[in-house]
């Protein structure tokens, strides 16, 4: 899974803003940090939604470009934010789980007004996003 790095701002009682080094013109918000995550996540997919995704660099590149030290200079920091691109396509996918475990899944699906499946995947796309 490619992750790109995200450089995340905060000034005061404002709001989250993030910037992604390796996509230029791509930028989230987000009013609480708990949110950035998935926020950055959300923006970088729908940036690159039906583009090739550029090359995302390392770690150890990011910290050394000019640009990110300066921004980490005055008080913003960086946050890997993984690729998560929706295809529109669906494809079946046999899975096994506890009996119980499923009976639950089911419960909470209805709960919330969704199938077994879109309950699984917003699931999982909230866990690997973050």
């Amino acid at each position: 899974m490619t992750h790109y790095f995200a450089v995340v701002h905060q000034e005061g009682d404002s709001a989250y803003g993030v910037h992604f080094p390796d996509v230029p013109g791509c930028f989230a918000a987000a009013d609480d940090q708990d949110d950035l995550a998935r926020e950055a996540a959300s923006a970088l997919a729908l940036h690159l939604e039906d583009e090739i995704a550029p090359t995302s660099r390392s770690i150890s590149e990011i910290r050394n470009d000019k640009a990110v030290l300066a921004d980490v200079a005055d008080g913003a920091f960086l946050l890997a934010v993984p690729l998560v691109q929706i295809s529109g396509r669906t494809v079946k996918a046999n899975i096994t789980m506890d009996a119980g475990l499923l009976g639950a899944v089911d419960e909470a699906a209805k709960r919330l007004g969704l199938t077994r499946s879109a309950f699984l995947a917003d699931v999982a796309r909230r866990e690997i996003v973050g």
